[in-house]
C-alpha cells in the first residue's frame, strides 16, 4: 500500500502557475475546500481564462470569445490575486518563492504547476524566419491569439484573391480535423495533410477511420493520407508545402496541428524530476511535497493525458490535499471518452477498441454501413465494456458510454449494444440517477433532471455540465426537455 506524508495544516499561502483550464479549476477547488487561503495566480496569457477545448467552435463561428470564458474564473472574485499576462521565470524551492517577469517575488507554502503545453512544431525546412518566428501565414492552434490569427489570415487571403481562402492543416488528429471543419463552415477550403495511413490513429481503427474519412468528404473537408511534408514554400509569406514524393500542395495559410508538448521548463530548471511531463504521485505531488503539478504538464504513472476531464480530476485531488481535506481519494487513471466536436459528424472513442483477437474472454461487436459512413464497434471483456468506437449517429452511444464508465455488466445479447432496441432495453431512459452525463465535471443524471424546464445556460452555470469538452451538450438538452 502506498503511504503518503501527512498534509501540513499550516498551509496558508498558495501560488498557482498557470490560469488556464487546469489552473482556474485548482483555484475554484481551493476556494471550495478552504476559502481562507491566500491564493496568488500567474497567467502568461493576458485574457480571462477560457475553454481551450472550444477554440475550434470559435474558428467555425459557432461561439464567440465571451461564450467560451470559463465559469471557474468568475469564482475568484477579489479573494484571489490574479496576475494576468505575467509569467513565472523561476522557482526557488529552498526559500519557497517564485520569481515573475514583472520583477515580483511571491512566497508560497504550496505551489501548483498548471503550465499546460505548447504546440509542437514539426521539423520542416523554411518553417521559421531568421528570428525563429513562424513564416507569415503559418500558425499553430493552442491559444486564443492563435485562433484570432487563423481567422485573420483566412479573411485577408480571401480578400486578396477574391475567393475562399485555401487552408492546409498539417495533422489528422482531433484538433486538426476540428479546425479544418471550422474553416469550411466559415466558407473557406480546408485540406488535411496526414502523414499516417489513417486519421486519428490513436483513437480509431481502420474501419472507423474510413467512415470518418467519408464523413469529412461529405461536409467539404479534403484529406490526403500518407503525405510526408518536407518543407514550406514561400519567402515573405506562406505559399504551400513541398512533399517527399516531389509533389507541391498550394495554400494561403498553414495550420500546424501536430501535437502538444508539456511545458516542463520551469519544473526542470527547479530540479524537479521530468519525463514527458512533470512527474507526480497519486496525490499530484512532485518529488518536492510542497510542489504539485496538474493538467497537460503533469505525468502520472508514465501518462500525460492532455485532456480536460483528467485535468479537472487532478485539480480536485491537488486542491483537497493542499487544503488539508482528510482522507483524500488519490487520483487514478481517468476513463476518458474522446468526442469529435464538429458539426455534421458524430464520433466517440473510449477505452480499448482494437484487441488482438486472441483473448478467450473478449467479444467484439461491429456494425458497418459504408454507404452512410457508419461504423460502430464495442469491445466486451469479462461481460463489461472495455472500449468502443462509434462514427455516425448512434442510438446507443449514451448507453455504451455509461456501461463503460460504470463497469456495469452488458446484456447477454451483445447486439443490444449497437442497435436501437438497446435504447429501450438498457438505454438512457432506465439509467440510474447517479449515472454520469457530463464526464468532464462528474455531473449526474439526477443533478441535471432536477433542473428540468431550465435553459441550458443556467444549468451550465449551476452544475458546470457542458462546460468541459462540450460532448454532453445534446444529452443534457434532451434530459432538460424530457
Amino acid at each position: 500500500m502506498t503511504m503518503y506524508p501527512e498534509v501540513k495544516a499550516e498551509t496558508r499561502r498558495v501560488v498557482v502557475v498557470g490560469h488556464g483550464m487546469a489552473g482556474s479549476r485548482v483555484v475554484a477547488e481551493l476556494l471550495a475546500a478552504k476559502p481562507e487561503l491566500d491564493i496568488t495566480v500567474y497567467g502568461a496569457e493576458p485574457h480571462v481564462p477560457y475553454n481551450r477545448v472550444l477554440l475550434s467552435n470559435l474558428v467555425a463561428g459557432k461561439a464567440d470569445e465571451q461564450s467560451i470564458q470559463l465559469l471557474d474564473a468568475q469564482l475568484c472574485g477579489t479573494s484571489v490575486k490574479v496576475n494576468s499576462g505575467v509569467t513565472v521565470t523561476a522557482i526557488d524551492r529552498e526559500s519557497r518563492t517564485v520569481c515573475a517577469s514583472d520583477g515580483s517575488r511571491t512566497p508560497y507554502d504550496a505551489l501548483v504547476l498548471a503550465t499546460g503545453a505548447t504546440a509542437a512544431r514539426p521539423p520542416l525546412k523554411r518553417l521559421t524566419c531568421d528570428d525563429g518566428e513562424l513564416l507569415t501565414g503559418v500558425v499553430t492552434l493552442r491559444t486564443l491569439d492563435d485562433c484570432r490569427e487563423i481567422l485573420r489570415l483566412a479573411a485577408e487571403a480571401s480578400e486578396r484573391s477574391g475567393r475562399p481562402a485555401r487552408a492546409l492543416v498539417l495533422g489528422g488528429g482531433l484538433l486538426g480535423l476540428e479546425v479544418a471543419r471550422g474553416l469550411v463552415q466559415r466558407g473557406h477550403r480546408a485540406e488535411v495533410l496526414q502523414f499516417g495511413p489513417i486519421l486519428m490513429e490513436r483513437q480509431l481503427d481502420e474501419g472507423a477511420a474510413r467512415a470518418l474519412h467519408g464523413a469529412l468528404a461529405a461536409v467539404g473537408v479534403e484529406v490526403r493520407l500518407g503525405t510526408s511534408v518536407l518543407a514550406v514554400a514561400g519567402r515573405e509569406r506562406f505559399q504551400g508545402v513541398e512533399c517527399e514524393d516531389g509533389g507541391f500542395v498550394p495554400g494561403d495559410l498553414l495550420v500546424l496541428a501536430t501535437g502538444m508538448r508539456p511545458d516542463t521548463a520551469l519544473a526542470a530548471a527547479a530540479g524537479l524530476p521530468v519525463g514527458r511531463g512533470v512527474v507526480v504521485d497519486d496525490l499530484m505531488r512532485t518529488a518536492d511535497p510542497a510542489v504539485f503539478a496538474v493538467g497537460d504538464c503533469a505525468e502520472h504513472r508514465g501518462v500525460v493525458h492532455g485532456l480536460v476531464q483528467p485535468a479537472w480530476e487532478q485539480a480536485r485531488v491537488a486542491a483537497q490535499v493542499i487544503a488539508g481535506v482528510p482522507e483524500v481519494a488519490p487520483y487514478r487513471e481517468s476513463r476518458v471518452v474522446t468526442r469529435l466536436k464538429t458539426s455534421g459528424i458524430d464520433l466517440a472513442s473510449m477505452g480499448e477498441f482494437a484487441p488482438d483477437g486472441t483473448e478467450d474472454d473478449t467479444d467484439v461487436v461491429v456494425f458497418q454501413d459504408t454507404r452512410r459512413n457508419l461504423y460502430q464497434k464495442v469491445v466486451v471483456r469479462d461481460c463489461k465494456v472495455a472500449g468502443a468506437v462509434m462514427v455516425g449517429e448512434s442510438a446507443t452511444l449514451g448507453t455504451v458510454t455509461q456501461l463503460f464508465d460504470r463497469h456495469d455488466p452488458v446484456p447477454r445479447d451483445r447486439r443490444l449494444l449497437l442497435f436501437p432496441l438497446a435504447a429501450t432495453a438498457v438505454g438512457e431512459t432506465v439509467l440510474p440517477d447517479d449515472a454520469l452525463v457530463c464526464h468532464c465535471n462528474a455531473v449526474t443524471k439526477a443533478e441535471i433532471t432536477a433542473h428540468r424546464g431550465s435553459d441550458l445556460a443556467s444549468v451550465a452555470r449551476t452544475t458546470r455540465a457542458t462546460t468541459g469538452c462540450g460532448g454532453c451538450r445534446e444529452a443534457v438538452a434532451k434530459l432538460l426537455e424530457s
